[in-house]
């Protein structure tokens, strides 16, 4: 027993790791199990809570490290720096954590330059938010493992032929290549320009915790409210249309 103690640290920095993974894949079986039940966290405190939970294995090791430090100095101190890999797992979810909690102040905001940006098309050509003034931009940012970005993909794109005439631009934003926007284009084919992030992208613009996100701009350059992703798309057109219509001529 008296050896066991002497290099529980050790024992706990090895396991701490493998724990922290643990808990990560019972939180993320809890979401998609929890998916209609009454019990269900939000985005961003089951996102929070990722966060925390995975770094209890690096906590509950560097309290043992403190107790047997002295005593135990060696194994301790290995312990200790074995279980420091572990906090790669809470360390990779904590900017997923910040975005969640930006994300919603940056789709409420009104009346607010809309930052600028210039990014490549999946033809290599620039397409500048500065190159639209007096027109009403919609900016979706998506992912093709997204289901809800696909399923949200025909509607904008109804969306922009019916309108385009009126004066507005759609913009698919994706963080993924060229090569991989194009297969989804394949299956889904949209008339409106797919970005990618090569080019000056603000961070305002990548602070996304769940996609899909959508920002309206009007024809003065400035954010208003979208009530684009979950809510149904009729909010979204019915935005769309009043913009268009307070800065038609």
């Amino acid at each position: 027993m008296p050896k066991l103690t002497k290099y529980r640290v050790l024992v706990a920095g090895i396991l701490s790791s493998p724990a922290a993974a643990a808990l990560l894949v019972c939180l993320g079986l809890y979401t998609e199990l929890g998916n209609g039940r009454s019990f269900r966290l939000s985005a961003l405190t089951l996102s929070a809570v990722m966060v925390l939970a995975t770094s209890i294995p690096f906590l509950v090791t560097f309290v043992l490290a403190i107790r047997d430090g002295r005593r135990h100095f060696l194994p301790a101190t290995l312990g200790l720096v074995v279980a420091l890999l572990s906090l790669a797992i809470p360390l990779k979810l904590a900017p997923g954590a910040l975005n969640l909690w930006k994300q919603p102040r940056n789709m409420a905001m009104r009346d607010v330059p809309a930052p600028q940006f210039a990014a490549l098309d999946l033809d290599g050509k620039t397409q500048s938010l500065s190159d639209q003034k007096g027109k009403v931009v919609l900016v979706n940012i998506w992912a093709t493992w997204c289901t809800s970005c696909r399923a949200e993909m025909p509607k904008l794109d109804r969306l922009y032929q019916e309108h385009k005439g009126q004066g507005l631009i759609v913009f698919g934003l994706s963080d993924e290549d060229a090569a991989t926007q194009r297969k989804c284009l394949d299956r889904i084919p949209v008339g409106y320009p797919l970005l990618t992030y090569k080019g000056e992208i603000p961070a305002f613009y990548r602070e996304v915790g769940a996609y899909p996100v959508t920002f309206l701009i009007d024809r003065r350059g400035n954010l208003q409210p979208a009530f684009g992703g979950d809510p149904p798309i009729d909010k979204l057109e019915a935005a769309v249309a009043a913009l268009l219509k307070a800065g038609a001529g």
